[in-house]
Protein backbone atom coordinates (compact mmCIF):
# COMPACT_ATOMS: atom_id res chain seq x y z
CA UNK A 1 0.00 0.00 0.00
CA UNK A 2 1.26 3.34 -1.05
CA UNK A 3 1.19 5.38 2.15
CA UNK A 4 0.74 5.16 5.88
CA UNK A 5 -2.82 6.47 5.48
CA UNK A 6 -3.63 3.57 3.18
CA UNK A 7 -2.45 0.90 5.60
CA UNK A 8 -5.36 -1.11 7.02
CA UNK A 9 -6.04 0.08 10.55
CA UNK A 10 -3.27 2.70 10.65
CA UNK A 11 -4.22 5.12 13.39
CA UNK A 12 -7.94 4.56 13.07
CA UNK A 13 -10.28 4.37 16.07
CA UNK A 14 -12.14 1.15 16.65
CA UNK A 15 -15.57 2.77 17.05
CA UNK A 16 -18.72 1.96 18.98
CA UNK A 17 -19.78 -0.95 16.81
CA UNK A 18 -16.83 -3.00 18.11
CA UNK A 19 -17.81 -2.86 21.79
CA UNK A 20 -19.61 -6.18 21.52
CA UNK A 21 -17.88 -8.88 19.49
CA UNK A 22 -18.70 -12.49 18.76
CA UNK A 23 -15.92 -13.69 21.06
CA UNK A 24 -16.94 -11.38 23.90
CA UNK A 25 -20.49 -12.78 23.58
CA UNK A 26 -19.12 -16.32 23.92
CA UNK A 27 -17.00 -15.37 26.94
CA UNK A 28 -19.88 -13.56 28.61
CA UNK A 29 -22.02 -16.69 28.44
CA UNK A 30 -19.60 -18.43 30.81
CA UNK A 31 -20.93 -21.70 32.15
CA UNK A 32 -24.44 -21.03 30.91
CA UNK A 33 -24.24 -20.80 27.12
CA UNK A 34 -27.05 -19.05 25.27
CA UNK A 35 -28.40 -19.46 21.76
CA UNK A 36 -26.74 -16.18 20.84
CA UNK A 37 -23.36 -17.29 22.18
CA UNK A 38 -23.67 -20.67 20.44
CA UNK A 39 -24.39 -18.96 17.12
CA UNK A 40 -21.47 -16.58 17.65
CA UNK A 41 -19.14 -19.47 18.42
CA UNK A 42 -20.26 -21.37 15.32
CA UNK A 43 -19.53 -18.34 13.13
CA UNK A 44 -16.05 -18.02 14.64
CA UNK A 45 -15.37 -21.71 14.06
CA UNK A 46 -16.25 -21.29 10.39
CA UNK A 47 -13.34 -18.87 10.12
CA UNK A 48 -10.79 -21.02 11.93
CA UNK A 49 -11.47 -24.58 10.83
CA UNK A 50 -8.90 -24.59 8.03
CA UNK A 51 -6.02 -23.03 10.01
CA UNK A 52 -6.61 -25.73 12.63
CA UNK A 53 -6.77 -28.47 9.99
CA UNK A 54 -3.46 -27.26 8.55
CA UNK A 55 -1.96 -27.27 12.04
CA UNK A 56 -3.00 -30.90 12.57
CA UNK A 57 -1.67 -31.94 9.16
CA UNK A 58 1.68 -30.27 9.79
CA UNK A 59 1.99 -32.33 12.96
CA UNK A 60 2.21 -35.41 10.72
CA UNK A 61 -1.35 -36.74 10.70
CA UNK A 62 -2.57 -37.92 7.30
CA UNK A 63 -5.56 -36.33 5.56
CA UNK A 64 -8.16 -38.76 6.94
CA UNK A 65 -6.82 -38.48 10.48
CA UNK A 66 -6.70 -34.69 10.27
CA UNK A 67 -10.29 -34.54 9.03
CA UNK A 68 -11.54 -36.80 11.81
CA UNK A 69 -9.58 -34.98 14.50
CA UNK A 70 -10.64 -31.53 13.31
CA UNK A 71 -14.30 -32.52 13.24
CA UNK A 72 -14.08 -34.17 16.65
CA UNK A 73 -12.35 -31.13 18.13
CA UNK A 74 -15.11 -28.82 16.93
CA UNK A 75 -17.78 -31.25 18.13
CA UNK A 76 -16.35 -31.09 21.65
CA UNK A 77 -15.80 -27.35 21.46
CA UNK A 78 -19.38 -26.67 20.46
CA UNK A 79 -20.63 -28.96 23.21
CA UNK A 80 -18.97 -26.46 25.58
CA UNK A 81 -16.56 -28.97 27.10
CA UNK A 82 -13.66 -26.59 26.48
CA UNK A 83 -15.35 -23.22 26.94
CA UNK A 84 -15.24 -23.60 30.70
CA UNK A 85 -11.48 -23.13 30.45
CA UNK A 86 -11.61 -20.00 28.28
CA UNK A 87 -9.41 -17.31 29.80
CA UNK A 88 -10.83 -13.82 29.20
CA UNK A 89 -7.46 -12.28 30.08
CA UNK A 90 -6.00 -13.70 26.87
CA UNK A 91 -8.81 -12.18 24.91
CA UNK A 92 -8.06 -13.63 21.51
CA UNK A 93 -10.11 -16.41 20.05
CA UNK A 94 -7.19 -17.74 17.99
CA UNK A 95 -5.06 -18.13 21.14
CA UNK A 96 -7.85 -19.93 22.95
CA UNK A 97 -8.46 -22.24 19.99
CA UNK A 98 -4.83 -23.22 19.52
CA UNK A 99 -4.34 -23.91 23.23
CA UNK A 100 -7.51 -26.01 23.26
CA UNK A 101 -6.45 -27.95 20.17
CA UNK A 102 -3.04 -28.73 21.63
CA UNK A 103 -4.69 -30.08 24.77
CA UNK A 104 -7.11 -32.10 22.66
CA UNK A 105 -4.35 -33.66 20.54
CA UNK A 106 -2.26 -34.54 23.56
CA UNK A 107 -5.14 -36.68 24.78
CA UNK A 108 -6.23 -37.92 21.37
CA UNK A 109 -3.63 -40.34 20.02
CA UNK A 110 -5.96 -43.13 19.01
CA UNK A 111 -7.55 -42.28 15.69
CA UNK A 112 -9.99 -45.17 15.91
CA UNK A 113 -11.33 -43.74 19.14
CA UNK A 114 -11.77 -40.35 17.50
CA UNK A 115 -13.68 -41.85 14.60
CA UNK A 116 -15.91 -43.82 16.96
CA UNK A 117 -16.88 -40.72 18.94
CA UNK A 118 -16.98 -38.10 16.22
CA UNK A 119 -16.46 -39.72 12.84
CA UNK A 120 -17.22 -37.52 9.87
CA UNK A 121 -20.24 -35.87 11.47
CA UNK A 122 -20.13 -32.19 10.55
CA UNK A 123 -21.03 -29.92 13.46
CA UNK A 124 -20.31 -26.73 11.53
CA UNK A 125 -20.06 -26.28 7.74
CA UNK A 126 -16.31 -26.83 7.54
CA UNK A 127 -16.04 -27.62 3.81
CA UNK A 128 -13.68 -30.31 4.99
CA UNK A 129 -13.80 -32.07 1.63
CA UNK A 130 -11.77 -29.19 0.18
CA UNK A 131 -9.21 -29.14 2.97
CA UNK A 132 -6.58 -31.40 1.47
CA UNK A 133 -6.62 -29.60 -1.86
CA UNK A 134 -5.90 -26.38 -0.03
CA UNK A 135 -3.27 -28.00 2.16
CA UNK A 136 -1.39 -29.32 -0.89
CA UNK A 137 -0.72 -25.68 -1.85
CA UNK A 138 0.83 -24.74 1.47
CA UNK A 139 4.53 -23.75 1.34
CA UNK A 140 6.62 -26.74 2.43
CA UNK A 141 9.23 -24.54 4.08
CA UNK A 142 6.97 -23.44 6.96
CA UNK A 143 8.69 -25.51 9.57
CA UNK A 144 6.29 -25.54 12.51
CA UNK A 145 2.57 -26.22 12.95
CA UNK A 146 2.28 -22.95 14.91
CA UNK A 147 3.61 -20.89 12.00
CA UNK A 148 1.29 -22.46 9.47
CA UNK A 149 -1.62 -21.87 11.84
CA UNK A 150 -0.70 -18.20 12.25
CA UNK A 151 -0.17 -17.73 8.51
CA UNK A 152 -3.48 -19.38 7.65
CA UNK A 153 -5.27 -17.31 10.27
CA UNK A 154 -3.90 -14.14 8.64
CA UNK A 155 -4.70 -15.23 5.09
CA UNK A 156 -8.20 -16.35 6.03
CA UNK A 157 -9.03 -12.94 7.50
CA UNK A 158 -7.62 -11.17 4.43
CA UNK A 159 -9.58 -13.45 2.10
CA UNK A 160 -12.81 -12.85 4.00
CA UNK A 161 -12.20 -9.10 3.96
CA UNK A 162 -11.50 -9.08 0.24
CA UNK A 163 -14.64 -11.13 -0.39
CA UNK A 164 -16.76 -8.62 1.51
CA UNK A 165 -15.22 -5.72 -0.39
CA UNK A 166 -15.88 -7.51 -3.67
CA UNK A 167 -19.52 -8.07 -2.71
CA UNK A 168 -19.91 -4.39 -1.84
CA UNK A 169 -18.41 -3.38 -5.18
CA UNK A 170 -20.75 -5.69 -7.08
CA UNK A 171 -23.77 -4.38 -5.17
CA UNK A 172 -22.68 -0.83 -5.96
CA UNK A 173 -22.37 -1.53 -9.67
CA UNK A 174 -18.57 -1.28 -9.62
CA UNK A 175 -17.62 -4.88 -10.29
CA UNK A 176 -15.56 -4.09 -13.42
CA UNK A 177 -13.58 -1.43 -11.55
CA UNK A 178 -12.96 -3.71 -8.58
CA UNK A 179 -11.76 -6.60 -10.76
CA UNK A 180 -9.21 -4.36 -12.45
CA UNK A 181 -8.00 -2.80 -9.22
CA UNK A 182 -8.04 -5.86 -6.95
CA UNK A 183 -4.35 -6.52 -7.56
CA UNK A 184 -3.50 -3.11 -6.11
CA UNK A 185 -5.07 -4.24 -2.82
CA UNK A 186 -3.38 -7.63 -2.65
CA UNK A 187 0.05 -6.56 -3.90
CA UNK A 188 0.06 -8.86 -6.93
CA UNK A 189 2.94 -8.40 -9.32
CA UNK A 190 0.84 -8.32 -12.50
CA UNK A 191 -1.41 -5.42 -11.54
CA UNK A 192 -2.76 -3.30 -14.38
CA UNK A 193 -1.25 0.19 -14.69
CA UNK A 194 -3.62 2.99 -13.73
CA UNK A 195 -3.51 4.36 -17.28
CA UNK A 196 -4.63 1.02 -18.71
CA UNK A 197 -7.50 0.74 -16.24
CA UNK A 198 -8.56 4.31 -17.02
CA UNK A 199 -8.57 3.64 -20.74
CA UNK A 200 -10.56 0.42 -20.41
CA UNK A 201 -13.24 2.00 -18.20
CA UNK A 202 -13.41 5.44 -19.75
CA UNK A 203 -12.02 7.15 -16.66
CA UNK A 204 -9.21 9.58 -16.07
CA UNK A 205 -6.04 8.25 -14.47
CA UNK A 206 -6.63 10.60 -11.56
CA UNK A 207 -10.09 9.10 -10.99
CA UNK A 208 -8.58 5.62 -10.93
CA UNK A 209 -6.05 6.69 -8.31
CA UNK A 210 -8.87 8.09 -6.17
CA UNK A 211 -10.79 4.80 -6.57
CA UNK A 212 -7.76 2.81 -5.42
CA UNK A 213 -7.35 5.06 -2.40
CA UNK A 214 -11.01 4.62 -1.45
CA UNK A 215 -10.84 0.85 -1.89
CA UNK A 216 -7.79 0.68 0.35
CA UNK A 217 -9.49 2.71 3.04
CA UNK A 218 -12.60 0.56 2.87
CA UNK A 219 -10.47 -2.60 2.91
CA UNK A 220 -8.81 -1.35 6.08
CA UNK A 221 -12.15 -0.65 7.75
CA UNK A 222 -13.53 -4.07 6.82
CA UNK A 223 -10.37 -5.78 8.06
CA UNK A 224 -10.65 -4.05 11.41
CA UNK A 225 -14.27 -5.15 11.67
CA UNK A 226 -13.34 -8.75 10.82
CA UNK A 227 -10.55 -8.85 13.40
CA UNK A 228 -12.68 -7.16 16.04
CA UNK A 229 -15.07 -10.12 16.02
CA UNK A 230 -12.28 -12.42 17.26
CA UNK A 231 -11.11 -10.45 20.31
CA UNK A 232 -12.83 -9.76 23.61
CA UNK A 233 -11.49 -6.22 23.98
CA UNK A 234 -11.65 -3.77 21.04
CA UNK A 235 -8.36 -2.26 22.25
CA UNK A 236 -6.64 -5.42 20.97
CA UNK A 237 -7.55 -4.83 17.32
CA UNK A 238 -4.41 -2.85 16.53
CA UNK A 239 -2.22 -5.49 18.15
CA UNK A 240 -3.95 -8.19 16.11
CA UNK A 241 -3.38 -6.26 12.89
CA UNK A 242 0.32 -6.10 13.71
CA UNK A 243 0.30 -9.83 14.45
CA UNK A 244 -1.48 -10.48 11.15
CA UNK A 245 1.22 -8.79 9.09
CA UNK A 246 3.94 -10.39 11.19
CA UNK A 247 2.44 -13.80 10.36
CA UNK A 248 2.33 -12.93 6.66
CA UNK A 249 5.98 -11.87 6.72
CA UNK A 250 6.93 -15.07 8.51
CA UNK A 251 8.69 -13.26 11.39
Amino acid sequence: MSSEDDTPGAGRPVGRRFKTTRWSIVLAAGRTPTRTSSDALTRLCEIYWYPLYAYVRRWGYDADEAQDLTQEFFARLLEKHYLRDADPSRGRFRSFLLTSLKHFLSNERDRASAVKRGGRVSVVPLEIENAEGRYSLEPPDIETPERIYERRWALTLLERTLSKLRAESVAGGKQALFERLEGHLTGEQDTLPYAEVASALGMTEGAVKVAVHRLRRRFGALLRAEIAETVADPAQVDDEIRELFRALRGD
